[in-house]
C-alpha cells in the first residue's frame, strides 16, 4: 500500500529493474466473484479495458460489482519491469502503476460506462498518489486497446476535466495511452479479488463525489 520513496519519480528504461523472462507463479484458474477464468482465454465477442486508479484491491471490487463485465484481474502495468512482484513494484523501481484488466461485454455495457466509473472512483487530479497512498504505483491511467476506446477515453477526460474544472480542482495527471506497447504483468494471486477474500480488508478508492457526463464522443 505505501511506496519506499519519499518523492515519487518515475524511472527511466535503463534504471528500472530488469524482472524476469517467466512468471513466478501460476494464476487462479476462476475469479471468486464472477466465476470465470481472470486469464483468459476469453469468448470473441468480449472486450478488454484497463485502469489504474490507484490501490488496486478496491478498483477491483468497482469493476466486478457492475453489471457487463465478465472477469477482472489485477496487474502492472505501464512501467519496464518484466513480471514483476508486487515488492518490486512498491518500490518505485519499475515504472509500473497498479491496473485493474477488465473483460466486459459491450452489448450489456459500454466502454463509456466504464469510463465514467473509473473517474467518479478517484481522484484523477493528484499525480504519484490517491489520497494517504503516495507512490508511482499509485497514478491514474487508461490503457487502451483500440482506436475507438483510445479517442473515447481522451473525449470522456476532456468531458471530465471541464466539470472537475468548475468545481475547482487542478488538471487532471491522467494518462492515456495504447496499450500495444505496455504489456500488463498480472499480480500475485493473493491480490486478485482480495476484497473478495478479505471484506474488512484496505480499500483506499474514493472519489472527488464530482459526476462525469458520460455518452461523449469525439469530434469529427
Amino acid at each position: 500500500m505505501f511506496s519506499y520513496r519519499r518523492t515519487p519519480e518515475l524511472p527511466t528504461r535503463e534504471e528500472a529493474l530488469k524482472g524476469r523472462a517467466e512468471p513466478l507463479f501460476p494464476l487462479p484458474d476462476r475469479h471468486t466473484v464472477l466465476g470465470n477464468p481472470p486469464a483468459g482465454p476469453y469468448p470473441a465477442h468480449l472486450e478488454v479495458a484497463d485502469f489504474g486508479l490507484g490501490c488496486f484491491w478496491g478498483a477491483e471490487r468497482k469493476f466486478w460489482q457492475t453489471p457487463g463485465v465478465w472477469t477482472t484481474l489485477v496487474g502492472y502495468q505501464g512501467g519496464s519491469t518484466e513480471n514483476p512482484t508486487y515488492e518490486e513494484v512498491c518500490s518505485g523501481r519499475t515504472g509500473h502503476t497498479e491496473v485493474v484488466r477488465v473483460v466486459f461485454d459491450p452489448s450489456l455495457v459500454s466502454y463509456a460506462t466504464l469510463l465514467k466509473l473509473f473517474w467518479e472512483s478517484h481522484d484523477p487530479t493528484q499525480g504519484f498518489r490517491q489520497g494517504n497512498d503516495v507512490g508511482t504505483q499509485y497514478r491514474s491511467a487508461v490503457y487502451t486497446h483500440s482506436p475507438a476506446q483510445q479517442a473515447t477515453a481522451e473525449a470522456s477526460r476532456a468531458a471530465y476535466q471541464q466539470v472537475l474544472t468548475g468545481s475547482g480542482y487542478g488538471e487532471i495527471t491522467t494518462t492515456v495511452l495504447p496499450a500495444a506497447d505496455r504489456p500488463f504483468w498480472p499480480a500475485e494471486p493473493p491480490h486478485q479479488q482480495y476484497l473478495d477474500k478479505n471484506p474488512a480488508g484496505y480499500c483506499g478508492i474514493g472519489g472527488t463525489g464530482v459526476s462525469c457526463p458520460i455518452g461523449v464522443t469525439p469530434a469529427e
